[in-house]
């Protein structure tokens, strides 16, 4: 039986499929549907993960790493730019001026935040916090994860039923 990852596996894995669709999105023609929809998964993506860490990472850096608190800051801090740069492009067309500008803050913001985070935050949170709480904190975030996939997303917000345009 294969050991699942914790929650600092959870979250590198979760860096992982924003910089591959930060990518998708780079390399992607100026069609504005197709951009549009890569935008929007990284924006759900990213709310997600920014949610999930802090609800469950953060407290306890703040509580069990030394200096946690001015981690959790900046890391807040990087969320808060980054849901901005987000709600700026909501809307735009790819072909609109401010996209590109927009989109290439975004991705230097988003690989500068999760480079800090994997060069910092996470090895001074696996330091600081035990296996098994790492562990655990995984498997809950899992579950909670799980739980959210099998309801579904709310009424009206199913792929495929926005005919704006």
């Amino acid at each position: 039986m294969s050991r699942r990852p914790d929650i600092l596996g959870e979250f590198t894995a979760d860096h992982r499929a924003v910089t591959e669709l930060l990518a998708r999105i780079e390399a992607a023609s100026t069609d504005d549907r197709q951009r549009n929809e890569l935008v929007d998964q990284l924006t759900d993506l990213l709310f997600s993960h920014c949610a999930a860490e802090e609800e469950h990472l953060f407290p306890v850096v703040q509580h069990d790493v030394p200096d946690g608190g001015a981690l959790v800051f900046a890391c807040i801090h990087d969320h808060l730019t980054i849901g901005q740069y987000l709600s700026d492009l909501q809307g735009l067309g790819a072909d609109e001026p401010t996209f590109g500008t927009l989109l290439q803050g975004l991705a230097d913001t988003v690989r500068r935040h999760l480079a800090t985070e994997e060069k910092g935050l996470f090895p001074a949170a696996r330091k600081a916090l035990p296996a098994g709480s790492r562990a655990a904190l995984g498997e809950h975030l899992r579950n909670e994860r799980a739980a959210v996939a099998e309801a579904g997303p709310p009424a009206g917000t199913e792929a495929g039923t926005d005919t704006g345009g």
